[in-house]
């Protein structure tokens, strides 16, 4: 018996009666098919609804045939008559996410010819996969008059087009499709042969947001949201923003401006603590004036820096700089330089004393230990 297909004929509708004309134990619940139903299965790369049938949990929503097979964790009755409860709030955000995928790939259809070639609703947001490459400004106007289409809350229209009518309408499509088909229209921006559900204005998808645009194949890839999880999106960007407002004490819109002027900031900053750094190693290096070997701690270096100061005392002393930097408990990053000295015997000798690991060029030995300082100037005690 084929299953009366109820979301096709009111896609808000929340609760319906049926009766149960099958159920079979599966692997992993039972397979209940009915008269009736509202809950869309999966298709179209829409997900399937969840919700309740009678006091049955639905898990799953697969088409099979003429028949919708809905997944349950509890048996019913075949005979019986059960209500059905869809989980509306997953519903109509599937709904939001699918029309608004309609109407951004209808307006890019229709501007560059192209094709919707992918398609995937995720938990936060959607991926729309196009074989063309539209420019970041061409993107901003197919957003923009998205948008003007969803505030225009134009009326959207979903059926079946008789053998005879379906040759000439001119719907989206990657491939002709056999009769019957089903159109998807939805005014000045999409007609689209598709077998999901939509909500029946445009006004109610709220908003559409491209969130991002990468290269993909030889096309792109769209990140959208619409309508609550765009919301969500927002709030969640405005509370990050209210922090970044706090942090720069400035207002919401001129945090970039702020940003902008931190970073100026900090270049300056970095430059000036870079000279001054470089005046505290040529001094550290003067030190060390017609010395022989030299084992120097320093306090809080990056590996750059250990090797910068290690050649600075290499062209003070005779022999060769060893330059140890970190603690007890991390451990030591190190550098040996010298002028004249192969330091690799010295290098390999070192990381087999005291757990090292590193290399380099004769004149240049550069790694990582894991000793102690005291283990670290017993090495050098014998050298």
């Amino acid at each position: 018996m084929e299953t009366e297909k109820l979301y096709y004929n009111d896609c808000h509708l929340k609760t319906f009666t049926a009766t149960v004309t099958g159920c079979e134990k599966v692997e992993n619940g039972f397979a209940v098919t009915l008269s009736a139903t509202a809950f869309y299965p999966e298709g179209g790369g829409q997900a399937c609804d969840l919700g309740r049938l009678g006091s049955a949990n639905v898990l799953d929503v697969r088409e099979k045939g003429e028949n919708i097979l809905h997944l349950c964790d509890a048996p019913l009755t075949v005979g019986t008559q059960v209500e059905g409860n869809i989980d509306w709030a997953r519903r109509f955000d599937l709904m939001q996410q699918h029309t608004g995928e309609h109407i951004v790939s209808g307006l890019l259809h229709a501007k560059f010819g192209c094709h919707n070639v992918g398609f995937h609703i995720g938990a936060d947001t959607m991926e729309v996969d196009f074989d063309c490459n539209p420019t970041p400004e061409e993107l901003s106007d197919i957003e923009r008059r998205a948008n003007e289409i969803v505030w225009a809350n134009l009326p959207i229209e979903s059926g079946y087009p008789s053998e005879q009518e379906l040759p000439g309408i001119p719907y989206r499509s990657k491939k002709a499709l056999a009769y019957p088909v089903r159109i998807v229209q939805i005014p000045t921006a999409d007609i689209c042969a598709c077998c999901g559900v939509h909500v029946e204005r445009t006004g109610e998808v709220g908003i559409i947001k491209i969130l991002s645009c990468v290269k993909f194949h030889q096309g792109v890839r769209l990140q959208m949201v619409c309508g609550g999880r765009a919301y969500r999106y927002f709030s969640a960007i405005y509370e990050q923003a209210k922090l970044v407002s706090q942090a720069f004490s400035a207002k919401i819109p001129e945090i970039g401006a702020a940003a902008a002027r931190m970073n100026e900031t900090l270049a300056a900053e970095k430059f000036r603590c870079a000279l001054l750094q470089k005046q505290v190693f040529e001094g550290i290096a003067d030190s060390y004036v017609n010395q022989k070997d030299v084992l120097h701690f320093a306090d809080s270096l990056e590996p750059g820096q250990v090797r910068e100061l290690a050649d600075k005392i290499a062209g003070s002393v005779s022999g060769f700089a060893a330059v140890f930097s970190g603690s007890d408990e991390t451990g030591y990053s190190y550098c040996l330089a010298s002028r004249a000295a192969d330091l690799r015997q010295l290098g390999k000798d070192l990381n087999a004393a005291l757990n090292g690991r590193g290399g380099g060029k004769p004149n240049f030995q550069q790694g990582s230990v894991k000793a102690k300082r005291a283990e670290i100037e017993a090495v050098f005690a014998y050298k």
